[in-house]
């Protein structure tokens, strides 16, 4: 009776291996593709009040969307800030909006960013000097003339472990966007020039 079950155990056992074998021989790894996970556009105005509010008008009439008040995170009395004072606005775009914001600001720079722009987690930022290069947008001399910074973050396929509220982790080594990579996908994605 031991000899029988010691048989057939050996064979469950190399069935499963040969099984596992095959399963490992089938996964092909394919290439991990970036997106474009948010486009944020900032327009930084030093003060609150009516400066703040024609900000605010005209970074809705660019994104089409409701911006939020940044506020100061320290008081500086050389400067006239107080903590927690509202200091400008911002803008996150997502998914199809961030793309063609995207474009649209690219196009305004020639489609060409600088390589300094880049970061190491595979972010790139840039800015536009006046709102009105924009389409669709004209001066208004009751407005002025407002520039903005554009910061664009760029992720990989399963970055969510870093956001999410239950079992966050951290985005482990082999799978982080690196400089070279986002560069990669932004000139063959959008058509952009890097230049050094």
């Amino acid at each position: 009776m031991s000899a029988k079950k010691t048989t057939t155990s050996k064979t469950h056992k190399s069935a499963t291996r040969s099984k596992k074998s095959a399963s490992k021989k089938k996964v092909t790894k394919h290439p991990m593709k970036p997106h474009v996970a948010k486009v944020t556009v900032n327009i930084g105005v030093g003060e609150a009040g009516e400066k703040l509010k024609k900000a605010e008008s005209v970074l809705e009439g660019v994104t089409k969307q409701k911006p939020v008040q940044t506020l100061s995170k320290t008081t500086n009395k050389d400067w006239g800030l107080r903590k927690f004072m509202p200091i400008g606005c911002k803008v996150t775009l997502r998914k199809k909006a961030a793309e063609t914001f995207l474009i649209n600001a690219l196009k305004i720079r020639e489609n060409k960013i600088s390589e300094y722009s880049f970061d190491n987690q595979g972010n790139f930022s840039f800015g536009v000097p006046d709102h009105t290069l924009f389409e669709g947008q004209k001066y208004d001399p009751n407005i002025g003339i407002f520039g903005m910074d554009i910061c664009v973050t760029v992720e990989n396929p399963g970055y969510r472990i870093k956001h999410r509220r239950i079992d966050r982790r951290k985005i482990p080594q082999r799978h982080e966007l690196h400089r070279e990579e986002t560069m990669k996908f932004i000139t063959e994605k959008f058509n952009v020039e890097v230049v050094e």
